[in-house]
């Protein structure tokens, strides 16, 4: 981005003569040499001493650096001091230009840099939204798993919902918000006696991966909730603009998330190989009991499904889940024998039967451990 040029801005580089100066003062311009400006590339020079350099003909763009990589673009329309050390560049701002350059020691080249990097260009962008809804859930819901080429928000409003993805059971409370990527299978579900209403949003964006986002749990910050509240308002609305509304809306909420995880405050990401490899492990276990809960399920059988030992598998478990494979198979058919509760179409020893109990007593009696009331009396709650 073209910055204006003053002392403030140009604070560590040098010197900006006031604008009320007819001349600045040490600068000859009948003594300076005129440098042709390149549309392809800009010559890098380094400060040797102080050097001045003012715009010629047409106009120019003055970039500058301390360290010869990270530059600063100013607007060169008075001329300037650079001091001794700094790096810089002159490149035509719109059609041919030159530039003047005036001082004891000539500038020693170092080199060359592009000339049409100037314009400040977009890093993320949302490109489309496929679906955008509120949801409403009964009590202990389950969402069985998917996944699919967009990337997905969800953010919840009201309740509580678990978000289970990449080897990870993530509680998301009210004012919570977790993005899942493209292809990235998941699941969620709800607690007994939580009724959860949230947002849910499929994407797809071009430009900063999205990686560094993906099955985190973040507490949305003020702003992030206004801009959530603007986009349900917008798809109310839904004139000639929402949807470009919408859009941008999107799209800002996704940096701001990403500058949040980023910043030195932010929280450490992990990219190890070995953090990756354990939750691919994880997630293709998760995927596997989710698409087979009505057959009969082992640890073994798990583990076989995605090439591990079953003591690994369970270890990897504990590790990241705080649970045995065992008891998340368990409590994921216990999560679908509530879905078949609320399908009303078969009955407590049906369920059993189908879920691969061995009789429906010891359904009833797990299902009772785990919700803290019996599949007739949920039965009766969500009638």
């Amino acid at each position: 981005m073209i910055r204006n040029l003053n002392q403030v801005t140009f604070q560590g580089f040098g010197t900006v003569p006031p604008e009320r100066s007819q001349n600045a003062k040490g600068f000859d311009k009948s003594a300076a040499a005129t440098v042709p400006l390149s549309q392809a590339e800009a010559v890098i020079w380094q400060a040797a001493v102080d050097t001045w350099v003012a715009n010629g003909n047409g106009s120019s763009i003055l970039s500058v650096s301390a360290d010869g990589e990270s530059y600063l673009d100013f607007y060169l329309d008075k001329p300037v001091r650079i001091k001794a050390g700094v790096y810089f560049s002159i490149s035509p701002f719109t059609g041919p230009a030159d530039a003047l350059l005036y001082s004891a020691q000539p500038p020693e080249p170092r080199g060359t840099r592009s000339a049409d990097s100037l314009r400040v260009d977009r890093q993320l962008q949302v490109e489309g939204i496929y679906t955008f809804f509120y949801q409403e859930k009964e009590q202990g819901f389950l969402f069985p798993g998917e996944s699919h080429p967009m990337a997905e928000l969800t953010y919840v409003d009201q309740g509580a919902l678990h978000s289970v993805a990449d080897g990870q059971d993530l509680l998301l409370k009210q004012g919570d918000l977790v993005i899942y990527g493209p292809n990235q299978w998941h699941m969620q579900y709800a607690d007994i006696g939580v009724a959860p209403r949230f947002v849910t949003m499929s994407f797809a964006t071009q430009g900063t991966d999205l990686i560094p986002l993906l099955n985190r749990k973040f507490s949305a910050p003020q702003k992030v909730v206004s801009l959530l509240q603007t986009m349900l308002h917008e798809q109310e609305r839904m004139d000639a603009y929402s949807g470009d509304i919408i859009l941008c809306q999107l799209n800002l909420l996704l940096l701001l998330l990403m500058r949040e995880i980023t910043s030195p405050t932010g929280g450490k990401l992990q990219t190890a190989n070995s953090v990756h490899s354990e939750n691919e492990i994880i997630r293709q276990a998760q995927q596997f009991i989710s698409s087979h809960i009505r057959e009969k399920l082992s640890v073994p059988l798990v583990a076989r499904q995605v090439d591990v030992s079953p003591s690994y598998l369970t270890a990897l478990f504990h590790k990241n889940l705080q649970i045995s494979p065992g008891e998340y198979i368990r409590r994921i058919k216990l999560q679908e024998s509530k879905q078949m509760i609320r399908e009303n179409n078969l009955n407590f020893t049906e369920i059993a039967a189908e879920l691969q109990y061995s009789t429906v007593h010891h359904f009833s009696r797990q299902f009772k451990e785990k919700f803290g009331i019996t599949p007739t009396e949920y039965a009766k709650s969500v009638r």
